[in-house]
């Protein structure tokens, strides 16, 4: 893991918005919801950065209940789980996952093979009922891309010295990332 930069609130909602437009048709479509966690951690945190993450960086960023897109089976439980032990379940079962959860499935698979997008990440759980029982309450906090990072290591793609693109919401850069490359938090 490694800073970039401190970035305007602006810039990750200009990202965000070419990358996962709300009006984007396909099955179940959460961009907004996404979009409003951004929102969220903005009003919680008031600072962003850009950073860049590995494989192991993703696998422990923590992820808030999650019902597999209304399907029969709990992808993460209240109480969260990292995307690492996500995937994991996937890939104990993944005929089985797949039956429980069609339309989650699909998206795991379909971004699985999609390029590498942004993830959107918080160093504390958003005031929302999805992150009230979460038990880890610091680190790397989900806020978007729960299909793209547990698809994207399903697939086996985050090895190799893949860097993915993370845009952070924090009071100040956590210690373990050093300084930002350009300014202070804006």
């Amino acid at each position: 893991m490694s800073a970039v930069e401190a970035v305007a609130f602006s810039e990750v909602l200009r990202v965000y918005g070419r990358d996962h437009p709300a009006d984007r048709p396909h099955r179940a479509n959460t961009n907004e919801d996404g979009e409003e966690n951004l929102r969220r951690a903005h009003s919680l945190f008031g600072s962003w950065y850009r950073i860049e993450l590995g494989r192991a960086d993703i696998l422990r960023v923590v992820l808030p209940w999650h019902l597999s897109e209304g399907g029969a089976r709990e992808l993460v439980p209240r109480t969260g789980l990292t995307v690492g032990r996500a995937a994991d379940l996937v890939r104990a079962d993944p005929a089985g996952y797949a039956e429980a959860n069609p339309v989650c499935a699909a998206k795991l698979d379909r971004f699985s093979r999609a390029a590498f997008t942004a993830v959107y990440l918080s160093a504390r759980p958003v005031d929302h009922p999805d992150y009230s029982d979460v038990r880890i309450r610091e680190g790397l906090i989900h806020l978007d891309g729960l299909h793209r990072m547990v698809g994207w290591e399903v697939a086996g793609r985050l090895g190799g010295g893949a860097a993915v693109t993370a845009y952070l919401a924090a009071e100040s850069l956590p210690a373990c990332l050093g300084t930002p490359l350009e300014g202070k938090p804006v």
